[in-house]
């Protein structure tokens, strides 16, 4: 009797599911078929002339839509190349990075002797240069520098493959830039390592970060502060000799100071947003 029961409850349940389905599907078909209506009867034309019109008016989810829609309805002919450039823009404006490079990446295999191309190499460095970048990083003096690098190492090289390939694109001046405010960042991040490492008594680790710093990262602002944490790691290793020279290179390069303030000490917010320590 238990068993007939248990079965019986089992059939009942798996009918329920099945109409569950079926209704799931339903909408999703009646969902597509809204979608198909609403664009039935727009050409070419019509889609580009809307898409705009949201990437115009800050609506970039719906640039989206748009130009994923045309991108399916013209995947082929004189404006295909154009679309995919402008889908990967709108990802990227959505906040979708993902899509974005994705988008970027498709577009340079399907288009690698296109006129435009050296844009889509572009918009993949701008897209891992702001990655991360948020509703706090707008209203608060955050440390970037603090952050992980892994995104602005692939912007870096994003930005580098760039010139390279194209020496004379006209994005090439604002690469640059973006790209000494990269190794800026990079170098900065290397003196927060060390001085991390010096915070657990890893001195020998300090001595090899900071000194990474000034090999690698030379003429950035990050060197007079590596100086810094050099000096005092071979002090307490009782490197006295080492620490006298470090101290004699500072003294003659920086007789003021660094000649760039570091981040936190820029102004009284910075110094607040340390003190909480949200990028510790």
């Amino acid at each position: 009797m238990r068993l007939i029961l248990l079965k019986s409850l089992f059939i009942c349940w798996l009918g329920l599911s099945l109409t569950g389905c079926e209704s799931l599907k339903n909408f999703s078909f009646s969902k597509d078929t809204e979608t198909e209506d609403e664009y039935k009867d727009w050409n070419l034309e019509k889609f580009r002339k809307e898409a705009q019109t949201a990437v115009d008016a800050g609506n970039y989810e719906k640039a989206v839509k748009l130009y994923e829609a045309l991108e399916a309805r013209y995947p082929f002919g004189e404006t295909s190349a154009q679309t995919q450039l402008d889908v990967a823009y709108a990802y990227y404006k959505s906040n979708d990075p993902d899509a974005a490079l994705a988008a970027a990446d498709r577009f340079i295999k399907i288009n690698p002797r296109n006129p435009s191309v050296d844009y889509a190499y572009y918009l993949k460095g701008l897209v891992n240069y702001n990655r991360g970048f948020g509703f706090v990083d707008r209203f608060l003096p955050t440390d970037t520098s603090q952050r992980d690098t892994s995104t602005a190492k692939e912007a870096y090289e994003n930005f580098s493959e760039l010139i390279k390939r194209f020496p004379n694109s006209k994005y090439v001046p604002d690469s640059k830039q973006r790209m000494i405010a990269l190794k800026n960042n990079l170098a900065m991040h290397e003196v927060h390592v060390a001085r991390y490492y010096m915070k657990r008594k890893a001195y020998v680790a300090a001595v090899n970060r900071a000194s990474e710093v000034i090999e690698k990262y030379q003429r950035t602002p990050a060197v007079p502060f590596a100086l810094e944490v050099l000096k005092e790691a071979y002090e307490k290793l009782e490197m006295t000799e080492q620490a006298a020279n470090i101290d004699r290179i500072y003294r003659q390069n920086y007789p003021d100071g660094p000649p760039v303030p570091e981040h936190k000490n820029a102004t009284f917010s910075h110094k607040v947003w340390d003190f909480i320590g949200l990028e510790k």
